[in-house]
């Protein structure tokens, strides 16, 4: 088991959660180098391997990639009480900030400047996607067979249209027959 806080307090899991929430704009995607800082540089609470599964399985699942990612971790660290904690955590930035735009700022969407800042804040929010994908892809696609499989399954998405639960199902199929040796070493 990775982590030197083997067990942390429930408070610090959503305080964690929270403070990666709150100052990431972008979804999941985006928020993985600072989930990844957090849990595993910083806090060693899970390894790479590790982060790299648990986000894996946040985007295979039904629901928001963070959302899934930060639940599984804290189940991992304190079971169901971990599990509640970093989903709060994960959730209540947004949660305050959505009552707040819909409260007070709704009416200004359209002002030109609202609508500049939004296409800055896209622009960025791209580099952070893929700053996430290079991260993940480091990771997960260490080997040439990996490396077929990640081009195959963007190409059937892109090319031919084919729908993205289909390539990971597929994905898991192939790393099942293909990897069956690697699994028991």
């Amino acid at each position: 088991m990775a982590g030197k806080t083997e067990y942390p307090k429930l408070l610090e899991l959503f305080c964690v959660f929270m403070r990666i929430s709150a100052i990431t704009i972008g979804g999941g995607y985006v928020m993985f180098p600072l989930m990844k800082s957090e849990v595993v540089d910083s806090k060693d609470w899970i390894t790479d391997d590790e982060m790299v599964d648990y986000y894996a399985l946040g985007q295979s699942v039904p629901g928001i990639i963070a959302m899934n990612t930060a639940t599984l971790i804290g189940y991992r660290k304190r079971g169901i009480p971990g599990a509640l904690a970093a989903a709060a955590g994960m959730a209540a930035p947004s949660l305050v900030v959505i009552l707040l735009i819909a409260a007070f700022l709704t009416p200004y969407f359209e002002h030109p400047w609202v609508q500049k800042a939004f296409a800055g804040i896209r622009a960025a929010v791209v580099a952070m996607i893929v700053m996430a994908v290079w991260q993940v892809g480091q990771k997960s696609v260490n080997s040439l067979t990996k490396g077929a499989i990640a081009v195959g399954s963007f190409l059937a998405i892109v090319a031919l249209g084919m729908h993205p639960v289909l390539m990971i199902l597929a994905g898991g199929l192939l790393g099942a027959v293909l990897f069956r040796k690697e699994a028991k070493a």
